[in-house]
């Protein structure tokens, strides 16, 4: 990569850039930027709130929920007053994702486009619609989503292990976390098209004060979080040992929100834990932070390999579960009504704070699809829906887990609710909050 501080090109020579932002709502180890940089003299940045984010899909559920939302503002605006500090404007539409790129292509007279690598098969389908309307444009696309690039993994995308374990086997012995790359300090001249105003969204809400007990969006906030977990209360020390409580703020890392939209990066979180190690503690719990990232890795590579199979009922092994959808079943699942209190509880958490713990999250899958007997997909459009931290690979990588339909090499995985309530809530502390 070209020194980011001195090589950009002179505005002499015309060539004009569009950043398209997704996943990668940050300036810190933002490869993606600098690469599109390098190559331009002017700049534009956009994010696209897509409309089809807020229309109910096949499922009869809107994709995106208040909380995920309210956190994504937030994240926009401090991304926002960041890039102005730089000298920038953060231009936020409103629209399809394909036809609004397409649009400010076309008005901006741009000759290169800049994004960030993504496996999801909605993304990477917009990205290749606006591919098609434009032959000479240059696509610029860097990774910085992961720990790892796609060519620096041990195996090709469509060779590598459907299980775990065996990924986890390869990696660790093969692979070392890619770098983290400098923080954008200084960029080309901005350029701002001439666009319809009614398009523009005006982000005009107030951030809430930093606070330790509940997500607030942004980059911003990510950094001042992963330095307080890590150095202010050693949690990292503990976390192994921690990570299965149901509501206990500290107990987990609470990064899942800022990886899943980017304003923090994953390469950074395992640059600050091996400086926890060093400087700290090194032991099972730092390794565990770890091995829990390597999931999220897992699952968004091999939602890269399946490609439209991630979203079908039989899932990436082709085999149909003997589920089906009642309508009166779901919504009591979702409302916190289903007569199994551990449930009930969790999904009651879940509706008010856009969050659930990893075990709640197993727990509450367990019983929608074997006790309840429902089509699993309905409740990974609903986590969807309601969770702050929503991912793609992760949330239907672990739906088709639990429904025996995805990478689970026993088939399927049922919890017995008596026993992980008697483990995880014996005094009922967890289940008298929420219920």
């Amino acid at each position: 990569m070209k020194n980011q501080q001195s090589n950009y090109k002179s505005e002499n020579t015309c060539q004009r850039g569009l950043f398209w932002f997704r996943h990668d709502l940050r300036l810190h180890d933002n490869a993606a930027i600098s690469a599109l940089c390098d190559e331009v003299s002017q700049v534009t940045f956009v994010y696209i709130l897509d409309d089809k984010n807020f229309t109910p899909n096949s499922f009869g559920i809107s994709p995106m929920g208040e909380h995920r939302h309210t956190f994504l503002l937030q994240t926009l605006i401090d991304l926002k007053r960041k890039l102005a500090k730089l000298g920038h404007e953060l231009l936020v539409v409103k629209g399809s994702a394909a036809e609004c790129l397409v649009e400010l292509l076309r008005f901006g007279l741009y000759t290169h486009l800049g994004v960030s690598q993504y496996c999801g098969y909605d993304e990477t389908a917009e990205l290749n619609t606006v591919k098609r309307f434009f032959e000479k444009l240059t696509v610029i696309e860097t990774s910085t989503f992961g720990l790892f690039e796609a060519q620096s993994l041990p195996f090709s995308i469509e060779e590598m292990p459907d299980v775990f374990s065996p990924f986890r086997r390869k990696v660790e012995k093969h692979c070392e976390p890619l770098a983290v790359h400098p923080t954008i300090e200084r960029l080309p001249p901005s350029f701002t098209p001439a666009i319809d105003a009614s398009f523009l969204v005006t982000l005009d809400l107030d951030l809430p004060e930093p606070s330790d007990l509940t997500f607030i969006g942004g980059e911003t906030a990510a950094l001042s979080h992963l330095n307080k977990y890590l150095f202010a209360w050693h949690a990292a020390a503990t976390y192994k040992e921690t990570r299965n409580a149901l509501d206990t703020w500290k107990d987990s890392t609470k990064l899942s929100a800022f990886l899943a939209n980017g304003s923090l990066s994953v390469r950074e979180v395992m640059r600050q834990v091996h400086h926890f190690e060093e400087t700290v503690e090194k032991n099972d719990s730092t390794y565990w932070i770890y091995f829990e990232l390597l999931w999220r890795e897992f699952f968004h590579w091999l939602q890269c390999k399946y490609g439209a199979k991630w979203f079908r009922f039989s899932g990436i092994q082709g085999k149909k579960p003997s589920t089906s959808h009642c309508p009166e079943t779901f919504a009591q699942w979702c409302e916190g009504k289903t007569g199994y209190p551990i449930v009930d509880a969790c999904m009651r958490q879940l509706a008010e704070t856009g969050y659930m713990s990893n075990r709640g999250r197993q727990l509450v899958a367990s019983c929608f699809v074997h006790e309840l007997r429902q089509d699993w997909r309905y409740g990974a459009a609903w986590f969807e829906h309601q969770l702050v931290d929503y991912d793609v690979g992760s949330n239907w990588g672990n739906w088709l887990y639990l429904a025996g339909v995805g990478s689970d090499p026993r088939g399927h995985r049922q919890f017995n609710l008596q026993k992980q309530t008697e483990i995880y809530d014996p005094e009922g502390q967890f289940r008298n909050k929420w219920l």
